[in-house]
């Protein structure tokens, strides 16, 4: 069972879950921050190259499984599952909303 989301989250996982990078792009803020396994992704343009790059491909697709708020964030856990090595990998998804938007996302396993 999917725990409820946030809207831009869900829109995000909804996205995600069909591997479309326009729809998983919507949701976040324009000058969007991602923090993903070591790297920061800034904006619209750099957020699409990882997606491109990273998500497509390994056609890695998040499964939230607990949701939680702490310290004004979203804090979202579950499996990630796709075509790489170690899958599935569990992830914790540490979201900032503004304005019905993700501001800031960061993702560790």
């Amino acid at each position: 069972m999917t725990p409820a989301l946030p809207k831009p989250i869900a829109a995000y996982v909804e996205a995600n879950a069909q591997l479309n990078v326009d729809g998983m792009l919507k949701p976040f803020a324009d000058d969007t921050v991602v923090l993903d396994n070591g790297g920061r992704h800034e904006g619209h343009a750099e957020l699409r190259t990882l997606f491109e790059e990273a998500v497509i491909p390994a056609k890695a697709i998040f499964t939230p499984d607990s949701v939680r708020y702490e310290d004004g964030q979203v804090v979202v856990e579950g499996p990630t599952h796709g075509d790489f090595k170690g899958s599935p990998i569990r992830f914790t998804c540490r979201f900032t909303l503004e304005n019905d938007t993700i501001k800031a996302l960061e993702i560790t396993a």
